[in-house]
């Protein structure tokens, strides 16, 4: 039973808080790209309970400042992109993108003011069309060697969505394998050939079974859970007859996101990126082990459901998630129609802006997410014992690959070498040449 202090361990992301501690020691997906890309491209973040400004100079260097001028704290998100750097407009104080001050227009000839002053700056590094940060006080992390990190941009796509609740919850969605069963549930399985781009829509490895048929059909999965140096890998493993099972494999990616597969060429890295408290943004990276993505399809159909600027779910609390009554009974489990970020932000903002985990009463199918709360917990107690927080930190973590993630069918007796087999082929077959992995 979780109690509420450690509830509030647990959600909390602001300066000063063991979970923002936590957070600082791993890199924030930000932004997207998209977002710094244009006429003018400077975009005001939050994250983590702070104010940021992210900006791309006139030489295209990317740069994260406070959002407060250090002056007298005007909103730098107003900004000029000038004379290589960003400039105030209430008084001209430049900037670069290291925050180092580059000129005080307004003040006297041969005033060495600018000399002394520096706007807090924080590293960031764009990957694979994401703009990750490094929010904390200590040297970064390197980056693991993960496919969606390693695929060339011609195999990814990027993409991100709001959601009015907080990170944590957001984040125990995907690494609950059972909801599928009910929560993503369709009536009917459709047609494949116009699955590119959805989840479950599509067939498993091995298999002429929609991923629709088998959540429908098997929703009581047995659950399993390891611990690795990236998280957790966590089976969902159905039994679909004496001799065949149904092997679902996804990981946590210790601390805000998951690995998780979307079809049999395609994976999905997502993370959850806390904007507060009670927000927080889930933004993905698709990667393709077969031919290149089809970014403006599958920008389209996010786009169906999202809008911009700010990635604002067209569908929320405001319009009951588009339920409808007439779907619910016929076609979709929920209601809400067929997209799963609208099933899932349903699912987690329904909890509340925090969940008060002292009223839930967790089952057997919950067991990755008894598990991931330990692991938060015990990064918690090391950070305050003086100590890193385990997990994807020091120079190892920059050889971590993989991780290995697919939905295959699978002899019943053979099932843990067959989906290893299933990675390794699906890997040994993609045209850019994925990291090799290590032995699992």
């Amino acid at each position: 039973m979780i109690t509420a202090e450690q509830n509030d361990r647990l959600t909390r992301v602001g300066p000063g808080t063991p979970g923002g501690a936590v957070l600082r020691h791993y890199w924030q997906p930000i932004a997207l790209a998209d977002e710094v890309a244009g006429e003018r491209p400077i975009r005001p973040v939050r994250a983590l309970g702070q104010n940021f400004v992210l900006f791309r100079d006139e030489a295209g260097n990317l740069g994260l400042l406070d959002r407060d001028c250090p002056h007298r704290n005007a909103d730098l998100a107003f900004g000029r992109l000038e004379d290589g750097g960003l400039r105030c407009p209430f008084h001209g104080w430049l900037f670069d993108t290291k925050g180092t001050c580059l000129d005080t227009p307004a003040e006297p000839e041969g005033s060495t003011l600018c000399q002394r002053i520096r706007q807090k700056s924080y590293p960031v590094v764009e990957r694979s069309g994401v703009i990750f940060a490094w929010l904390g006080d200590m040297e970064p992390a390197p980056f693991p060697a993960f496919d969606c990190f390693a695929a060339p941009d011609t195999h990814t796509f990027a993409f991100k969505g709001l959601i009015e609740c907080n990170w944590l919850q957001a984040l125990e969605v995907g690494i609950d394998p059972a909801h599928a069963s009910f929560l993503h549930r369709f009536f009917e399985d459709g047609d494949e050939a116009e699955a590119y781009g959805k989840q479950f829509r599509a067939t498993s490895d091995g298999s002429d079974l929609p991923m629709t048929y088998v959540l429908r059909e098997f929703p009581r999965p047995r659950i399993e859970v390891e611990n690795t140096d990236h998280g957790l890998r966590v089976y969902a493993l159905r039994e679909i007859n004496e001799k065949t099972t149904h092997v679902r494999v996804t990981n946590s990616f210790f601390p805000t996101a998951f690995v998780i597969p979307m079809s049999a060429e395609m994976t999905i890295t997502q993370w959850h990126m806390p904007v507060d408290d009670e927000n927080c943004y889930w933004v993905a990276i698709f990667t393709s082990f077969a031919g290149p993505v089809d970014r403006a399809q599958m920008r389209a159909q996010r786009l169906d459901s999202y809008s911009l600027p700010d990635y604002l779910p067209k569908k929320n609390a405001t319009n009951d998630y588009g339920f409808d009554p007439h779907e619910q009974a016929h076609s979709t489990y929920t209601g809400m129609g067929e997209d799963i970020n609208v099933h899932d932000q349903w699912a987690v903002e329904s909890q509340g802006r925090i969940q008060d985990r002292t009223r839930e009463h967790l089952a057997s199918t919950d067991k990755a997410i008894a598990a991931n709360r330990r692991l938060l917990l015990r990064a918690m107690a090391a950070i305050e014992e003086g100590r890193r927080p385990p997990l994807m930190q020091g120079e190892a973590t920059g050889a971590l690959t993989g991780p290995s993630t697919i939905d295959c069918m699978a002899p019943a007796e053979t099932w843990e070498a067959h989906w290893k087999q299933a990675v390794a082929r699906r890997r040994g077959a993609a045209p850019w040449a994925p990291p090799a992995l290590a032995a699992e």
